[in-house]
């Protein structure tokens, strides 16, 4: 489960990066919410504070990239952080 749970690690952290604005990252963990606000926030203000949205997709994919595969399960699987 754990191994499993490690495995959206990376596709996690790259979408972040590259694509942070459309909250992709947050969908691949399972936060509906959290990808909603952020796919939102850019769609709506036509892409006006995509550069917002993408600086914060690209802090939590280095996050996502660089935290130990148990401390990741812990954190964002089990523990459910949404944010930073």
């Amino acid at each position: 489960m754990a191994n499993e749970a490690a495995s959206k690690k990376i596709p996690a952290g790259i979408c972040g990066i590259l694509l942070g604005a459309l909250g992709v990252h947050k969908f691949i963990l399972g936060y509906t919410k959290e990808g909603l606000i952020m796919l939102l926030v850019t769609v709506l203000t036509f892409g006006f504070l995509s550069p917002i949205m993408g600086i914060i997709g690209l802090i939590e994919g280095i996050i996502y990239l660089t935290k130990p595969d148990d401390e990741f399960v812990a954190t964002y699987v089990t523990g459910k952080k949404g944010w930073f």
